[in-house]
Order: C-alpha cells, then sequence, then structure tokens
C-alpha cells in the first residue's frame, strides 16, 4: 500500500490550503485526518471553541472563518459533523470553498438539525465517502444526502465510522480522493473569487488554527 508521502508527492495540492474539519472531540493523534494534516505541507486544522458540544451555526460559522482568512482556494477534508459545518459553511453561508472531501458525515436527524440548512446542492465539486456499517448514518440516509449535495459517492465497504473506532489510523484511500477532488477542481474554469473579495462573514475572531509549517511536515502532538 502506499505512503501518504508517497501519494501526496508532487500533487496538484500545491495550489489549494486544505482545511481539516473534525467531528465531535476532535480527531485525536491516531486519527486519519491528524496524519493526513501532517504529510501535507499547507494544512491548518478548524478549531470549535466546544468540541463536546456540536452545533450547526457556531461550527459551520467556524468553517466559514477559516475558509474566509485562507489567500488560497480551500478544499476542506471533513468528518462526521465536521461534514455538516462544512456543507452549512458551503450552501447557507456561501462560503468560497473550492473543494470538500466529506467523510461519514453524521446523520443530521440524530442532531435535530432543519433539514433546509444543509438542504441544498453544494455550489463546489464534493466528494462524498459512505460505509456500509457505519453506526452514526445509515447507507441509504448517507445517498440521498449525496443527491441533495451532488456529491460523487464513493463506497467505502464496510469500514464503520471510519474512525480509529473503526481500525482507520493512517488510511490512504483519503490522499488519493483529496488528490482526485484537487484534479477535479483544477480542470474548472477559473470562477473563485478572491478570497480578499469574498469575505460576507462578520464574525468574531476565532482561536488560532493549527498551522503547517512552510516546506515540512509536521508531527502532530494532539490528545487521542
Amino acid at each position: 500500500m502506499p505512503s501518504l508521502d508517497n501519494l501526496l508527492a508532487e500533487s496538484s495540492l500545491d495550489a489549494f490550503q486544505v482545511l481539516v474539519a473534525p467531528g465531535r472531540s476532535n480527531s485525536g493523534a491516531h486519527h486519519w485526518q491528524t496524519f493526513l494534516e501532517a504529510a501535507l505541507i499547507d494544512a491548518q486544522r478548524v478549531i470549535q471553541a466546544d468540541w463536546n458540544r456540536p452545533r450547526l451555526g457556531p461550527w459551520a460559522r467556524r468553517v466559514a472563518e477559516s475558509v474566509a482568512r485562507s489567500e488560497k482556494p480551500v478544499l476542506v477534508v471533513a468528518h462526521s459533523f465536521g461534514c455538516l459545518a462544512t456543507v452549512a459553511a458551503g450552501g447557507t453561508l456561501a462560503a468560497p470553498i473550492a473543494g470538500a472531501l466529506l467523510v461519514a458525515p453524521a446523520d443530521p436527524g440524530r442532531f435535530g438539525i432543519d433539514q433546509a440548512s444543509i438542504d441544498k446542492r453544494l455550489p463546489f465539486p464534493s466528494t462524498l465517502v459512505l460505509s456500509r456499517n457505519d453506526p452514526w448514518l445509515d447507507l441509504e440516509v448517507g445517498r440521498a444526502l449525496g443527491a441533495r449535495w451532488g456529491s460523487r459517492i464513493v463506497d467505502a465497504g464496510m469500514a464503520g465510522h471510519i474512525n480509529v473506532d473503526s481500525g482507520h489510523g493512517v488510511w490512504p484511500l483519503a490522499a488519493a480522493l483529496l488528490k482526485d477532488l484537487a484534479a477535479a477542481v483544477g480542470a474548472l474554469p477559473a470562477v473563485i473569487r478572491p478570497l480578499r473579495d469574498a469575505d460576507p462573514f462578520s464574525w468574531q475572531t476565532a482561536p488560532p488554527l493549527s498551522r503547517a509549517r512552510s516546506g515540512t511536515r509536521r508531527a502532530s502532538h494532539r490528545r487521542g
């Protein structure tokens, strides 16, 4: 199986800022999102004010704030409730996201989410990865979400919630799908507005993001 470094070498990702949007409890040191973030030169994590109480409005605003601060087109790599926050940020809040990799989203019905806030076709390319035995989302519900969002759907098989508990630490498929998404976005006409001219937000300043060191890979010091 190819390593993350080999998969990401000489990729089209250099033109993008990658934002990692975890779900509830954040993604710990052994989560695939953390390994992917560490392997990328230009990656940042969206930091939520309360990781134990996922609420769509505040979480979506944090994603939107992070996108608005980037000086490059943004690709979001989201997991679980982070997927719902990303969809709301790109749809309802009109954050200028270039593309999104949405992995194992949480079922919005479990959180009492108003469907109107996430029931829009996304204005950017997206890849939705679904598991056949995800305890947080029925497969058919996931497919229906993907149809609404206009996502390319990837069937990950019997993969649980695609997290540490299901054995997904270093997960090369995430890097491969992210590269495919970057290539697809790069092939689109240049219609993304410069981010400095596309900030419709008036949010308060969020806590600092975890920033990658330019030109180097980073080791993660997050708690598992």
